[in-house]
């Protein structure tokens, strides 16, 4: 008898990013928390402190509840297996490690009294590497240009004009990142 489909795990670095991403939620509702303040956080903790260190790349797997996660997975399920095709699995995965690791060591330096979490930053990277996908020797793609106004503008305004819990800095990391990622990975 014939299958009518079967299932393939067709972009192993974004769907296993989504699932431990899943899981890391999990167990920050199951421990109350700890585990996401604790693994799942990034804040100015003391370098003597060993969690310190894994803290600076897991930070991106943490979420503080259900919608902060499906608001950045979608976008992650939705950009990431183009990029994965395009760029390769490894070079996805050295993306996003390089991403969290920056933008984990800048929050940690300049901003000691605040806590970050989730995988926003992977996300504009991504978005931004996706722009660049289709970049030919010698032209720049006008969406390239459009993505980096539209977004940086408005990371910029909502820097400025905004109090919320958002980190506006890492978006433009994760842009940034993705840029310079990007145009190397070509």
């Amino acid at each position: 008898m014939k299958r009518l489909f079967r299932l393939q795990y067709n972009a192993p670095v974004t769907l296993t990013f989504a699932l431990l991403s899943l899981a890391a939620l999990i167990l920050g509702n199951v421990t109350d928390g700890w585990t996401t303040t604790y693994l799942f956080s990034v804040w100015h903790s003391s370098l003597s402190d060993i969690l310190t260190y894994p803290r600076f790349i897991l930070h991106v797997l943490g979420h503080t509840d259900y919608s902060h996660y499906i608001g950045n997975m979608m976008m992650i399920l939705v950009v990431g297996p183009g990029l994965e095709e395009k760029y390769g699995s490894r070079n996805l995965l050295s993306a996003i490690v390089i991403t969290a690791l920056v933008s984990g060591l800048i929050h940690w330096f300049l901003f000691p009294g605040t806590m970050l979490l989730g995988a926003s930053g992977i996300v504009f990277m991504m978005i931004v590497m996706a722009s660049l996908a289709g970049m030919r020797d010698g032209y720049i793609p006008i969406t390239l240009i459009l993505v980096l106004i539209l977004y940086l503008g408005n990371e910029i305004v909502d820097g400025i004009v905004l109090s919320d819990n958002v980190s506006q800095l890492t978006h433009i990391i994760g842009g940034i990142c993705g840029a310079v990622l990007g145009l190397r990975r070509r």
